[in-house]
């Protein structure tokens, strides 16, 4: 029972999500926390910093950690749990997956047309939104911003700018960081 909700549950946060995975952040958290209970808030939190600094995208990442720790929660072994995650993780890929092929088809064809384009055109600011929605959700847990998350944020911010730093050198000072301070 436990494979069919994950795979519903993803499917439905792969096909009515948009602008990639920050945006699905809060209608993530929403089926695996609110709703199905599956893990807990300070869990989904961690597990959007784990999925940051792991190689993909973070809808994909946390899809495969969510379908693991659901199935152990529920009772399964922990090579069944491998199996939730298979079934989380091919169910927020299929949707994209699918709508992708169907419009590569069309797009051609329908790339300068002023409805597509305007369609385009809408759906920037909508996942923007989304996206700063995912941040303020994030912000809103217990414990998630202080006085040295703010300076974490700040360097990591100074270095990328001025300094150009590396991306993967920030995230593994930030991560030393984390270590130490927390």
């Amino acid at each position: 029972m436990i494979y069919l909700q994950l795979f519903l549950t993803y499917i439905k946060i792969g096909l009515f999500n948009f602008g990639g995975g920050y945006a699905m952040l809060s209608f993530i958290r929403h089926e695996v926390v609110d709703k199905h209970g599956w893990i807990g808030s300070q869990e989904f939190t961690d597990i959007v910093a784990i999925s940051q600094t792991t190689p993909g995208p973070i809808g994909i990442n946390s899809a495969t950690y969510v379908g693991y720790a659901a199935t152990v929660n529920a009772g399964y072994s922990p090579a069944m749990g491998a199996l939730g995650s298979v079934v989380a993780t091919i169910a927020v890929c299929l949707p994209s997956f699918a709508i992708v092929l169907a419009i590569s088809r069309f797009y051609a064809a329908f790339r300068r047309n002023r409805h597509v384009e305007a369609a385009f055109l809408g759906l920037r600011p909508a996942t923007v939104g989304l996206i700063a929605a995912a941040a303020l959700m994030l912000m809103n847990d217990d414990n998630f911003v202080d006085g040295k998350s703010i300076a974490l944020f700040a360097v990591a911010f100074a270095l990328s700018w001025r300094f150009k730093v590396h991306p993967i050198a920030i995230i593994a000072m930030a991560a030393l960081a984390g270590i130490l301070l927390y």
